[in-house]
């Protein structure tokens, strides 16, 4: 997760001074994920987003900026992989960690 009015004021910068800051964050997160590379089973980038509710359908913003699915024994010992993650030195950025099963 990652505020939405913290990235709006990202976006506001220089593109130069986003372009280093943005290329030593993907380099370290590359280097994370190297790590844990076993246990990260796949990462993508979220996009626009669109409300559909009884009233219909709109474009809304809301703080998801990336998903991933990771294994682990169980939700805590994810959650301790993810401490020390990269996305981390995005201000106000927060990692949330779900637990999945069938339907």
């Amino acid at each position: 997760m990652a505020p939405v009015a913290g990235m709006e004021e990202w976006m506001k910068k220089p593109e130069e001074e986003r372009k280093e800051v943005e290329a030593k964050m993907k380099a370290d997160w590359d280097a994370w994920m190297l790590v844990h590379k076993d246990l990260v089973l796949n990462t993508i980038a979220l996009g626009k987003t669109k409300r559909v509710s009884a009233s219909g359908v709109e474009d809304v913003k809301n703080d998801m900026m990336i998903s991933s699915y990771a294994q682990g024994e169980s939700a805590e010992a994810v959650a301790e992989l993810f401490k020390d993650h990269p996305h981390l030195g995005i201000p106000g950025a927060t990692i949330e960690i779900m637990e999945v099963r069938p339907m």
